[in-house]
């Protein structure tokens, strides 16, 4: 018999490349009203899914049954190599462990600072002694350069710092995949390019996986064609190659049926009307 592979689940995962979330004819309704129809896709490690469409076309429902908040009618959802459609909460909260989500708005608890926020996981949930959450917290809020606000109330933070915020919390406890929803809603379009950047750096440098719901077409090309690159010993933002754009795919929801997913250049050049008329 073959020996024992050392390796625990996930390294096996991610050296053979194999999905980080897949969705396999997902489908789910209320009612009589559809949401998602025979919905299929899948996200590789390190890569993005931007997902696009109008008002109540189904993205933000896309995240909700990776998170196991609502569970689809039909089809398959994969996490991490684990079926969570059919899960029940007490695992679910153990994939969950792995997914960092970033809400519309950031949702930052009002009454904690910047610390407290981004550190609210590791102490509540994940029991850390401080002297590690103090370290994580400072390291992540380098990250994201906002390490002299550590101590400041969200309110003390301009629209853009406490969406920066929003995603270090989102990252302290180190996830593989994150979720964004509407990250840039409410933004100037400088301000969203501040935001945009943290998402480019977590997927470049720290291989994050994500998932970026978002109506905002300016904020969906920028991610999909930069790239960032450390250099010295800083951080720099640039345009991507061809095959380091083509990693991000897009996926463009109509009526709960996926109506395009492929790469950036291959959106722009559709000659679909619909397309056409929604990128305009």
């Amino acid at each position: 018999m073959p020996a024992e592979d050392p390796r625990t689940r996930q390294e096996i995962l991610d050296a053979t490349g194999a999905p980080i979330v897949m969705f396999d004819k997902v489908s789910l309704a209320f009612d009589d009203k559809v949401i998602l129809r025979e919905v299929s896709f899948t996200l590789i490690k390190g890569h993005t899914k931007i997902i696009l469409g109008a008002s109540g076309a189904g993205k933000s429902t896309v995240l909700k049954l990776i998170l196991g908040l609502w569970k689809a009618d039909g089809g398959v959802v994969w996490v991490n190599g684990e079926r969570v459609d059919q899960m029940g909460e007490h695992d679910l909260m153990r994939v969950r462990t792995d997914l960092g989500m970033v809400f519309q708005e950031g949702a930052l608890f009002d009454s904690l600072t910047v610390r407290e926020n981004v550190g609210y996981k590791l102490w509540e949930e994940l029991r850390w002694p401080d002297d590690k959450v103090n370290a994580r917290v400072e390291e992540i809020l380098g990250f994201v350069a906002l390490s002299e606000h550590i101590d400041k109330m969200p309110s003390d933070l301009s629209g853009g710092q406490r969406r920066r915020v929003a995603i270090a919390r989102a990252m302290a406890a180190k996830p593989r995949v994150l979720l964004y929803d509407e990250p840039t809603t409410g933004l100037d379009p400088i301000t969203a390019t501040t935001v945009d950047e943290e998402i480019v750096k977590l997927r470049d440098l720290e291989g994050v996986s994500s998932i970026v719901v978002t109506h905002q077409l300016r904020d969906a090309f920028y991610i999909a064609t930069h790239s960032a690159e450390r250099s010295n010993g800083g951080v720099r933002i640039v345009q991507a190659d061809q095959e380091k754009s083509e990693e991000a795919e897009f996926i463009m929801l109509r009526d709960g049926l996926v109506c395009f997913e492929g790469p950036a250049g291959e959106l722009r050049r559709s000659t679909d009307p619909y397309l056409k008329t929604f990128l305009s």
